[in-house]
């Protein structure tokens, strides 16, 4: 394979480096969203239950390995922050995927054109 690679124009094999390094850059982009969210919907679902809980019950909140008990308006407030922070997280990822698919897309369309001529039977 690595032979087949280095018979291509060096122009050539700079672009499928390129595509391989966008898509990587893609992957662990999607990766971290998809931990985004999965945290967003874990702050929700606390929050919902937070909800359902009478203002003066006992809340306790993990530190570490510690549950150290806490007051429900403060825990209330940290995560609804932090829901917000991880949502502004979420919207640069996003535009951040946008730009790496908009890229992939170019290097593909690119590469096409490249390997055209060698994939044309003569």
């Amino acid at each position: 394979m690595s032979d087949d690679l280095s018979k291509l124009p060096p122009q050539v094999q700079e672009r499928l480096l390129r595509l391989q390094q966008l898509q990587q850059t893609l992957q662990t982009i999607l990766q971290q969203k998809q931990q985004v969210e999965a945290e967003t919907a874990e702050i929700d679902h606390t929050l919902a239950e937070l909800q359902k809980t009478s203002d003066d019950a006992i809340i306790y909140k993990a530190a570490g390995s510690l549950l150290i008990k806490s007051d429900k308006a403060k825990v209330t407030a940290e995560l609804t922050e932090r829901k917000e922070l991880l949502g502004t997280r979420n919207t640069v990822l996003s535009r951040q995927e946008e730009r790496m698919r908009n890229q992939l897309k170019e290097v593909q369309t690119k590469l096409q054109e490249d390997l055209k001529p060698v994939s044309t039977p003569s």
